[in-house]
């Protein structure tokens, strides 16, 4: 799984990364007031959906029941039900978007009641249906990412992303050129997202190779395909399941002026180890325990999950400890500019170092969840994410007077909920296993990870208060600096406790390329 898994985090790397330009742009354009959080709860509206959808969620459902479909019936009997999946969710989706567009007056007031009564709500409502078009691009792209990954064919689907952050990039580098008020260059922005969704749709459609896979296109609710749908929706809230609480998390932070934003731009950088491994968990692992459960071959599904596990913790865990010893640094550096101040930059760095705390259980959700949906159950992450769901919107009504801090612990501690459900779970039904070399690695992970966190924390006390009155691309070079001696110092720790060495990650990646050459 190794090269895929690269394939998969170096696209949704170069994505977040863009992402994260973006959100810069976006910070010093419209600050942290009443027209960015209006912005941002359209923006996270859908954000939501895209991720619902594009993101390897439908994976959970597409991709065993269509290979399910050509082991049995043939590659003809794939295609076409492809084709019926591909047009029965792109009509089902223009008439969603349609419904959503008469209906958004209520639905920005479920999402942000403290907007009721203020011009923020009518603010949310314009910017929400200019971005609207998006959603329905998104029903096609969704299938055919799934059919691209279903055959192992990962990296235009990994990459093709970055086409939704260069549309909004380049529309704020027009909008920092020629200002306009908060106002317009946030309709401006509003606007850009359906044209990005168009852009990734053309550059699908364009570099398919010119194989039909997915006909003949119609739309069909014919028994099949209420199955397929009874599986993938739910399969699809389940993958959702760390933006649906960030969703909750807002709707009780919009009573309070600009916490919305502050939770939104914290999000962000957990959004960028949590897209990394977790898409690239989302991405791989399902079909490739899909085919080892087809298989009945225990023994790869014991390898499959295990080798998992091991890059989900060892991946998640130091990035998490970075995260909480850095967060008011990481936070001036990409975000400190323009309209936002230096106390939203306390404010953000308090919420994403309590965020930061769940990162783990994301991971271990993303690590996990595949193992049902790689059996057709997609009901169990599904009562895992609403049970999570639940705990958070509790925790946050009673934290909320903590003000973003509150509300970013409360999504803490329901993301840990939603994991120890599907631990328990998992070894309930499936009777979960590790293999030797995970017992043995998986310690070390650990230990290794605290070791950097302990030198990490000690080098941020000395260094960054003397590194504080520099130029901002000094700091940046500092903060540069400590990252990639704490990788350097946590990849030492692995190679000298043994959990790998960098001949055995190349010896990996041959062997993986080797195999996809001979498949």
């Amino acid at each position: 799984m190794i090269r895929p898994l690269l394939t998969v985090a170096s696209g949704t790397l170069a994505s977040r990364l863009l992402g994260f330009a973006r959100d810069a742009m976006v910070a010093a354009l419209l600050g942290a007031g009443p027209v960015a959080d209006a912005f941002l709860v359209a923006f996270q509206l859908v954000n939501v959906i895209r991720r619902l959808l594009t993101e390897g969620a439908l994976n959970a459902a597409l991709i065993p029941a269509w290979l399910r479909v050509r082991t049995g019936q043939g590659p003809a009997a794939a295609s076409a039900f492809a084709g019926r999946v591909l047009g029965t969710v792109s009509g089902a989706l223009i008439v969603v978007t349609l419904l959503i567009g008469f209906a958004m007056p209520v639905l920005i007031a479920l999402l942000a009641p403290g907007f009721v009564g203020r011009a923020t709500l009518d603010l949310a409502v314009d910017d929400a249906r200019l971005m609207l078009p998006y959603l329905a691009f998104a029903g096609p792209v969704t299938v055919m990412m799934g059919l691209l990954n279903a055959q192992q064919r990962f990296a235009l689907t990994a990459f093709s992303p970055l086409l939704f952050n260069l549309a909004l990039i380049g529309v704020m580098i027009a909008l920092l050129w020629q200002p306009r008020d908060a106002a317009t260059a946030a309709l401006a922005l509003a606007a850009t997202v359906g044209v990005a969704g168009l852009l990734q749709l053309l550059i699908l459609v364009l570099r398919r190779d010119g194989e039909n896979f997915a006909t003949p296109l119609r739309m069909s609710f014919d028994a099949e395909m209420r199955r397929f749908f009874r599986k993938a929706i739910p399969g699809m809230i389940a993958s959702s399941g760390p933006q649906l609480l960030i969703v909750a998390g807002a709707i009780i932070a919009s009573t309070s002026p600009s916490v919305v934003s502050w939770l939104y731009f914290a999000n962000r950088l957990i959004e960028l180890p949590l897209g990394i491994v977790g898409t690239a968990m989302g991405t791989v692992l399902v079909p490739e325990l899909t085919r080892a459960v087809r298989a009945d071959d225990r023994a790869a599904i014991v390898q499959a999950e295990s080798r998992g596990l091991e890059l989900a913790i060892g991946l998640a865990l130091p990035a998490t400890l970075g995260l909480i010893i850095l967060s008011h640094p990481i936070v001036r550096l990409l975000f400190e500019h323009g309209a936002f101040t230096a106390a939203d930059t306390v404010a953000t760095a308090q919420a994403l170092a309590w965020l930061a705390l769940g990162l783990p259980a994301h991971v271990l959700v993303k690590a996990l969840s595949p193992a049902f949906f790689a059996r057709d159950d997609t009901l169990t992450p599904l009562w895992a994410t609403l049970a999570g769901l639940a705990v958070a919107i509790a925790a946050a009504l009673a934290l909320g007077r903590f003000g973003a801090s509150g509300i970013a612990a409360s999504i803490a501690l329901a993301a840990w909920i939603g994991a120890l459900i599907l631990v328990v779970r998992n070894i309930a039904i499936f009777g979960f296993s590790l293999d030797h070399d995970a017992r043995r690695r998986l310690p070390r992970i650990v230990a290794a990870a605290l070791a950097m966190g302990s030198l990490l924390w000690l080098k941020a006390h000395v260094l960054l208060p003397w590194a504080a009155p520099a130029h901002a691309l000094a700091q940046a070079a500092w903060l540069g600096v400590m990252i990639a001696g704490a990788a350097l110092i946590y990849a030492a720790l692995l190679a000298l406790s043994g959990v790998v060495t960098p001949a055995d990650a190349i010896r990996a990646v041959r062997r993986s390329r080797a195999g996809d050459l001979r498949a």
